[in-house]
């Protein structure tokens, strides 16, 4: 087939457009054309007054070849690339390990889902519970403030992606199309379809839940098995093999670590499971994990990420500024953004997580620490539209100032956000309810005492309070010089009435699990996948499952060669 990008229609063309398009760029006639279908749709709103869409579409001619060669200077007349996925192996009948996965969300589900496919037959091990157990104690803390703190937004089957918009999307590079492996199981799991060709698919939290089910279904039906509270207390390692890390060749913070060969590990419970393949998708709030690797001398680095506030707008404002008289249009949908801007301080912010026609929520997974995150439905039909605004954090931050960690080992990252989830706690009343403040209060350095025209939707609820004691100073200083500047990209984004809720801080993993470049093993541990955003190897649900395909491809592989 050929593959035509960047075909350019109106954004109320007729059906038969496209069509004729295609005929007109190949210079075909109508018999020629055997069929054709969208691989992708999207749309260019830089001029809301002329907005168009972009298609990319594949063709079947019957003239094909010769299409190829006439076109082979034009590139966006190709031959379609053959996405289809391939395992890398089979398991043999008379499997005697089983690989085990430490964790359930996007990242472990798919290192699941492809081993049990490739017949290895995987235990996958979730702390929290099953996801609709899970759920109602999410929604039961959004309304009683009773947190339980293995069944929480952080927690449990389907991991933070299940409480979010479900964005289905991003910037990784992508050679062996393991997006589309990923797609295909969401659709034939109860996703829609249209995932697979718009530009920005999303799901939302109520079809994420079905979906899961689904494939949890399909694991146990292959064989493999899934066990829910069940919280990985030690990982074990065989001392015979035991020996320090040459220090030829490496970097100078891995010389002296142990080189260890994984054997099993040690329940909650206190049972045992022997294995010598283990999978760490465990996410990036698994503070106590991460303790626990650490101390069994597993190398890790600290990494940077980003801490700020969700800002909220109505979604007309958000619409009418990106999309001007096309705002609710259809195909359109709800508007989203996507800002940046570099400080006078040397700092940057940006948006995150944006959650059109959606809700802040409560995301705490720790007792008297508060924490926010984004959610919304595949309709997105909520009245406010939501963001985190964040400033970059670095390493060399986590032990300065009044926030700074009293520690300046690589977990200080977790010591530096455990600091700000506990400020937020306190100036929300020593309760779940969370610290707001209008922007225009906050550009003017005053206390907020209610809600303008953006009523706040965190739930269990608010209080209204100042702001600039929720982050350190250059953090404040940074994000106010990024609202005007973010205004005027987006008219109304720094209204007075605009809301701020605090705090944002699980938008990255805060350390890295460093991974073998090919055999995608932790650096120091033989038979330790670590994966996904726990691991500092992905960031968001798409990017999070091609994680997890590349790291069952990597256990599949060392198995059969052990065999």
């Amino acid at each position: 087939m050929i593959r035509l990008t960047n075909i350019k229609l109106a954004l109320d063309h007729q059906a038969h457009e496209l069509q004729q398009a295609i005929l007109s760029k190949l210079s075909i006639d109508e018999a020629q054309l055997v069929n054709f279908s969208v691989f992708k749709r999207g749309y260019d709103a830089r001029k809301k007054s002329n907005i168009f869409l972009i298609y990319t579409v594949d063709v079947d001619t019957t003239e094909n070849e010769q299409l190829l060669v006439k076109f082979q200077q034009d590139n966006q007349v190709k031959e379609t690339p053959d996405m289809a996925y391939k395992f890398v192996g089979q398991a043999p009948e008379n499997i005697t390990e089983r690989p085990v996965v430490i964790g359930m969300g996007p990242c472990g589900l798919f290192v699941g889902l492809v081993l049990a496919q490739m017949g290895f037959k995987p235990i996958i091990l979730e702390r929290g519970k099953e996801v609709r157990e899970r759920t109602k104690d999410t929604f039961g803390f959004w309304r009683k403030k009773i947190l339980n703190t293995e069944s929480n937004v952080q927690f449990g089957e389907g991991g933070a992606g299940t409480f979010s918009d479900g964005k289905l999307y991003s910037q990784v590079k992508d050679p062996k199309h393991y997006s589309r492996k990923v797609l295909h199981e969401f659709v034939e799991a109860g996703a829609p379809d249209e995932i697979l060709y718009v530009s920005k698919p999303h799901i939302g939290t109520f079809k994420l839940v079905t979906m899961v089910e689904q494939m949890r279904a399909k694991i146990f039906e292959l064989g493999g098995e899934v066990r829910f509270s069940e919280r990985v207390e030690k990982i074990h390692f065989d001392d015979n093999t035991s020996s320090a890390i040459s220090t030829e060749g490496v970097t100078p913070e891995l010389a002296g670590y142990q080189q260890k060969q994984v054997t099993g590990l040690t329940l909650a419970s206190g049972e045992e499971i022997k294995t010598r393949h283990i999978a760490l998708a465990i996410g990036h709030s698994a503070r106590d994990t991460f303790k626990m690797l650490f101390d069994e001398g597993i190398f890790i680095k600290a990494k940077p990420f980003s801490v700020g506030f969700r800002i909220e707008h109505e979604q007309s404002v958000i619409d009418d500024a990106r999309f001007g008289e096309n705002a609710g249009n259809e195909i359109l949908g709800a508007a989203d953004y996507k800002l940046v801007h570099h400080c006078s301080n040397g700092r940057s912010v940006y948006s995150f997580c944006m959650c059109p026609g959606g809700t802040v929520v409560a995301a705490a997974s720790e007792e008297g620490r508060l924490v926010t995150n984004g959610m919304s439905q595949y309709s997105r039909h909520e009245r406010n539209a939501n963001s985190a605004i964040v400033v970059g954090i670095d390493p060399s931050d986590f032990t300065q100032g009044e926030y700074g960690a009293q520690t300046d080992s690589v977990l200080a990252g977790i010591e530096f956000q455990r600091n700000l989830e506990e400020k937020a706690f306190r100036l929300g009343g020593d309760s779940y309810d969370a610290p707001v403040q209008l922007v225009g209060d906050f550009l003017a350095n005053r206390k907020s005492g209610e809600h303008g025209s953006v009523a706040p939707s965190y739930k269990p609820g608010v209080t209204y309070c100042d702001l600039s004691e929720a982050l350190p100073p250059y953090a404040v200083a940074a994000i106010r010089e990024a609202l005007p500047a973010f205004e005027r990209k987006i008219k109304g984004f720094s209204m007075n009435d605009a809301t701020l809720t605090a705090v944002e801080t699980r938008t990255s993993s805060p350390i890295q699990i460093t991974r073998d470049k090919e055999t995608l093993e932790s650096l120091n541990a033989k038979g330790l996948y670590p994966a996904g955003e726990g691991a500092g190897y992905a960031g968001g649900i798409l990017s999070a499952g091609i994680d997890g395909i590349k790291v069952a491809e990597a256990m599949a592989l060392s198995m059969l060669a052990s065999k």
